[in-house]
């Protein structure tokens, strides 16, 4: 379940020790133990798979195909194919999401909001956008607030 998918880019990882400041793009997989003050984003129109394991940290925005969360995030989350939130997950922001996974414990502190299919492309990278995973509000989007209780 954690982080199952694999990317053939490659993997950078920022250890338990390591502390970036500033905005990080990549492409690949990017694995955060250690903290991450700016915002981390996927290459538009690569595979891009973030995994904030146990005891990591982002302070800043999310936007990627592919999230799982392990750690702590304190800012948006913007997942255009699928978004993992695991038991230790701890998101303080709104989180934009196609496809979620939700274990016993995870939490967030702000909005769930579905993302519809032209949204999931546009956040890919797959049509041109100023920057991956701007949303335009839709009224059929969903929204939940508080804590998963149970695991669908």
């Amino acid at each position: 379940m954690l982080g199952s998918k694999h990317s053939s880019a490659g993997t950078t990882i920022i250890s338990r020790e390591t502390v970036v400041v500033g905005d990080l793009r990549f492409s690949g997989s990017l694995d955060i133990e250690g903290l991450v003050q700016g915002n981390v984003m996927a290459v538009p129109g690569k595979d891009g798979t973030v995994r904030v394991i146990e005891g990591g940290r982002v302070e800043g925005e999310i936007k990627a195909p592919q999230v799982v969360i392990n750690g702590e995030v304190v800012g948006n989350v913007f997942s255009g194919e699928h978004l993992e939130l695991a038991p230790k997950a701890r998101v303080d922001g709104n989180v934009y999401y196609a496809l979620v996974e939700m274990a016993v414990g995870a939490e967030v502190n702000g909005s769930l909001k579905h993302l519809d299919d032209a949204d999931s492309d546009k956040r890919d990278g797959k049509e041109s956008s100023p920057m991956p995973g701007a949303r335009k509000s839709s009224p059929l989007q969903s929204e939940t607030k508080g804590r998963a209780i149970n695991k669908a």
